[in-house]
């Protein structure tokens, strides 16, 4: 049985994988073709993005038809050739879930818009206020107002994100009926897991107008969230112990995830939060450019893998995925340090206590593009946010150095695989242009390389196998009002682990509460390393994990 706590899981946005007909996009026959290269890294799971039928105004994440593969992905039968592909190589398929909204063009909308009943009720439509006035102020994620006007209707549809993204009625039981047909049929398939999108939003609490914030706090974690989680898992995956889920929370609290990633396995395997990656907000407002807080990213990581652990609950450790910008851009140091603190950022992650994912590309080091023009970017939260910031007062090229920072699309750059045109991603024209440093930074060149940032992700995948420690041992910050160093302690059955990490480019000292020279040197990102009795000197990005039986 394949154990979801000694698992990593290698996250693919197939669009920006690999190309295989040259028409710009990536597609599932890509994903197939580099099978071998996923092995190499030696992943347990593939997290595939959604490849269903969808206008792609969000990028797939608004689904008009979840029953099929879209055509340009390629086909169903495609999917099942992926499926037995990578079980052959002992790698798992995890698909992603999006069940808070449907796309406005999926069949149950337009349904709805004729005003069937049956189907108006699939979704959440309301009465305004007063004539011309939205049923609350709720603001939504992408920007604007969270509620559209159907004139025909006379009502409101719901929309937490995109314009065309309505949200699903959860109170409805046969919403929930149809969702788990859906996850029915994808296990089917040869489905080996799923990751469900911002699924604790599915509960509505009080419709009602919020003058403290933007509305989320009357929907997310809402009334009923953990009464729904239970009914799927014991209609669908619960079935089956093989079958790993892992729910994206946003703004989530820890005393939810106790529940939804509770031993008990009545809801979810673990969840995704993104508060330590919120360091560089300022409040709760990505649109702004201020340094990242690493005080602040210690307190939340350390805040949530002791007391998931004292609660026995499952935490999903990332830096990376199609929403967030390249971690090496974010909290490295591209220009003087970027093998370096690449690695050290890896080991951070897969060294800590929870499901280690790794985005396609985190592997090689890949950076944000830097994008400089508005027709480069194809996010439509960055395009929405780059008027929008304007309309505040910015400059033109104060947007622009936001975008670069936070737009989405700094992580959707096509894969890349080799030194050549479009870094080996297609033989067409890629539908986002692919980041400039691809004739350094690419797969072909990291493969060769005994040294490279692939390399070194390869080994971390390795040391969460061959050491339990990794996977089922307690966790202990250590200095963690340190300015410099992030480092905790690993126990296990008598075993004990340090990881210690420099996260800035100078050189400093760190001290342990014990002699540390008794320890070996499981791996650092430096030829040697500079130990003595209960002190390290740590050169700039430097990062060791010792380990002692």
């Amino acid at each position: 049985m394949t154990d979801f706590r000694k698992s990593v899981v290698y996250q693919i946005y197939p669009k920006s994988f690999y190309d295989t007909n040259g028409d710009g996009l990536g597609d599932l026959r890509g994903v197939i073709e580099k099978l071998d290269y996923i092995k190499e890294l030696g992943v347990d799971y593939i997290w595939l993005t959604p490849f269903y039928i969808s206008p792609q105004r969000d990028n797939g994440y608004d689904i008009a038809d979840y029953y099929h593969v879209d055509p340009r992905y390629g086909t169903m039968e495609d999917f099942e050739e992926l499926a037995a592909e990578a079980k052959k190589r002992g790698i798992r398929l995890m698909l992603d879930m999006v069940f808070n909204h449907t796309s406005t063009e999926h069949e149950w909308f337009q349904k709805a818009l004729q005003g069937d009943p049956k189907y108006k009720d699939y979704y959440i439509f309301k009465k305004g206020k007063e004539p011309g006035v939205p049923p609350t102020n709720w603001e939504s994620k992408f920007g604007g107002n969270a509620w559209e006007y159907v004139e025909d209707l006379d009502e409101y549809y719901l929309h937490l994100f995109d314009v065309t993204q309505a949200d699903l009625n959860w109170e409805n039981p046969q919403v929930r009926k149809e969702v788990q047909e859906i996850i029915k049929f994808w296990i089917g398939k040869g489905a080996g897991g799923f990751r469900f999108d911002v699924v604790n939003l599915i509960s509505k609490g009080e419709f009602k107008d919020d003058y403290e914030g933007d509305g989320r706090r009357f929907y997310t974690d809402g009334p009923k969230i953990h009464e729904y989680l239970r009914e799927l898992n014991e209609a669908t995956f619960g079935t089956d112990a093989e079958l790993v889920t892992v729910g994206e929370m946003s703004s989530t609290t820890l005393e939810n995830c106790y529940h939804y990633a509770g031993e008990d396995g009545k809801e979810l395997s673990m969840v995704f939060s993104f508060h330590h990656l919120k360091v560089d907000f300022m409040g709760n407002e990505k649109w702004v450019i201020v340094p990242f807080d690493f005080q602040k990213l210690k307190d939340i990581i350390f805040d949530w893998q002791v007391k998931m652990a004292e609660h026995k609950a499952w935490n999903a450790v990332f830096w990376c995925n199609h929403d967030q910008p390249r971690v090496v851009s974010r909290f490295g140091n591209v220009k003087n340090y970027w093998k370096e603190s690449a690695k050290m950022l890896g080991t951070v992650v897969h060294c800590l206590r929870g499901t280690p994912y790794i985005y396609q590309g985190e592997e090689l080091g890949m950076t944000n593009p830097g994008f400089t023009r508005i027709e480069q970017y194809k996010d439509v939260e960055s395009r929405n946010h780059f008027r929008i910031l304007q309309e505040k007062g910015l400059s033109e090229e104060n947007a622009y150095q936001i975008l670069q920072i936070h737009s989405r699309d700094n992580s959707r750059t096509p894969m890349q695989w080799d030194e050549t045109k479009n870094a080996g991603f297609t033989t067409g024209d890629p539908w986002i242009e692919v980041t400039k440093n691809h004739s350094y930074i690419n797969a072909k060149a990291e493969l060769e390389d005994p040294d490279s940032i692939f390399q070194h992700y390869k080994k971390l995948v390795q040391l969460r196998k061959d050491y339990d420690i990794i996977a089922y041992g307690d966790i202990e910050p250590l200095d963690q009002k340190n300015p410099s160093a992030f480092a905790y302690r690993r126990t296990y059955q008598g075993e004990e682990m340090y990881v210690i990490n420099n996260f800035y480019g100078k050189e400093v000292t760190w001290k342990a509460d014990k002699d540390l020279t008794e320890f070996c040197v499981l791996l650092s990102n430096y030829q040697d390393t500079m130990i003595h009795g209960n002190q390290v000197t740590l050169r700039p990005y430097e990062s060791i994990v010792l380990h002692k039986k």
